[in-house]
């Protein structure tokens, strides 16, 4: 395997550990992610030297989260796999993956201590503003990400071309 093809596998791998998805999860959909042809979980397990059942395992994951996906082959019964490689649909899968995993679950529990600290005479009105600042960013952030998805691709990548210059497109902004 040439040594950028590993490098890219194994940091795959261990950013994936470092998001809380097993390691050979992140190494499997890397290997995916360059193969140029579909390949066999039998294929992925040689190639990389992991047991079959860890690779069947991590397929399954990856399958759920929409980021491979089956490819039937002419002539052969063994399941072929290939892994989507539009970079943005690719964010997009795992944005999804996180939010549901992460801001959905959160942004209900703010909302229920919101809820519980407005009417507990304990608390504090600082920390119940505190709180209640907390649940409007995560939800703001959560709209903000649901109506990104809603923005076409070319519009999605010229916004992060421009990068902080879109500020100097907001009335009473500066840009900085």
């Amino acid at each position: 395997m040439p040594e950028a093809v590993e490098t890219f596998i194994l940091q795959w791998g261990n950013l994936a550990g470092q998001w809380g998805v097993n390691r050979s999860i992140g190494q499997i959909h890397a290997f995916l992610y360059l193969a140029e042809q579909p390949v066999t979980a039998e294929y992925i397990a040689a190639s990389l030297g992991m047991a079959r059942s860890n690779v069947s395992n991590s397929i399954k994951e990856l399958l759920g989260w929409r980021l491979i996906h089956r490819v039937p082959m002419r002539h052969d019964r063994r399941e072929h796999f290939a892994a989507e490689t539009d970079i943005w649909e690719i964010a997009a899968r795992i944005a999804d993956g996180r939010k549901a995993r992460e801001i959905d679950p959160a942004l209900s529990t703010l909302r229920d201590c919101v809820s519980q600290a407005d009417g507990d005479p304990d608390i504090a009105p600082a920390t119940r503003q505190r709180l209640r600042d907390m649940m409007e960013f995560t939800d703001a952030v959560d709209q903000w990400y649901v109506q990104m998805l809603s923005v076409p691709k070319p519009k999605r990548e010229l916004m992060l071309k421009l990068g902080a210059k879109i500020a100097s497109l907001i009335p009473g902004s500066r840009a900085g």
